[in-house]
């Protein structure tokens, strides 16, 4: 018999399983304006997942999910184009928000996809917001981010190390927004998620080779608006790192 049996501390709780969309009433409440959906996309992101499913107005809310990302994206290319000025000032805003849209365009149909062979019952337009909440918080993060990357932007000349500083900035903001995408088709039934975690990568891949296909987006402007040269993502950053002069 042990004698201190009586002294030892209860077991811990079992965490709860997430309740239905619907049951908790803060999912009820309302998505009302640019305001209200950065509100709900940060502290109470299931009722965009209810409205995405159970709302009257699906539409209007994957509307301005997505508007929301283009502005906060637009807003960040400025800290970009800010490290070299001149064309910059506009190219960059203008490629990076560019480069976002057409990356959540070619990637929305293979998400359907995957999406269907997991499982889910989700549909299109539950499909698409789900997107558009993962851009708009991954964009949001990113406004956050501004202000640091805006001093280092300042107080460097390094291409590389400003290129290196805003892929982390980017691959921590995408791993929050994954989050959001991953707890919607939860709740859109998905069963398995293998899919998702293909389709993950697949639009990282996209997001990164956008950054060479568009370039440049840090450091000066080239001669034209586009590259001329076709490149791999991997390839242009080594050169980069290669550099003679990796300064501006």
């Amino acid at each position: 018999m042990n004698p201190y049996a009586d002294n030892q501390p209860p077991p811990l709780p079992a965490f709860a399983a997430e309740s239905a969309l619907g049951e908790d009433p803060n999912d009820l409440g309302p998505v009302a304006g640019a305001a209200g959906v950065v509100e709900a996309v940060l502290r109470h992101p299931r009722r965009i997942m209810f409205q995405l499913s159970q709302g009257a107005s699906p539409g209007r809310v994957i509307g301005l999910l997505f508007a929301l990302a283009l502005v906060f994206i637009a807003g960040y290319g400025l800290i970009v184009g800010s490290f070299s000025g001149g064309a910059q000032w506009w190219l960059a805003p203008l490629k990076i928000t560019a480069g976002l849209l057409a990356a959540g365009v070619i990637c929305l149909p293979s998400l359907y996809i995957f999406s269907c062979l997991g499982g889910s019952a989700a549909r299109w337009r539950e499909v698409a917001g789900a997107l558009g909440g993962l851009l708009a918080l991954t964009t949001l993060l990113l406004v956050g981010f501004a202000p640091v990357a805006w001093i280092f932007s300042q107080s460097t000349e390094s291409v590389a190390t400003m290129g290196a500083l805003h892929l982390a900035f980017w691959l921590v903001a995408v791993g929050f927004g994954v989050r959001f995408l991953a707890r919607a088709f939860h709740h859109f039934g998905l069963r398995s998620e293998a899919g998702l975690k293909a389709w993950i990568i697949i639009f990282l891949l996209v997001t990164l080779q956008m950054t060479t296909a568009l370039r440049p987006l840090v450091g000066p402007a080239g001669k034209t608006i586009m590259p001329a040269e076709k490149k791999f993502f991997l390839t242009h950053w080594l050169e980069t790192l290669d550099a003679k002069t990796p300064t501006r």
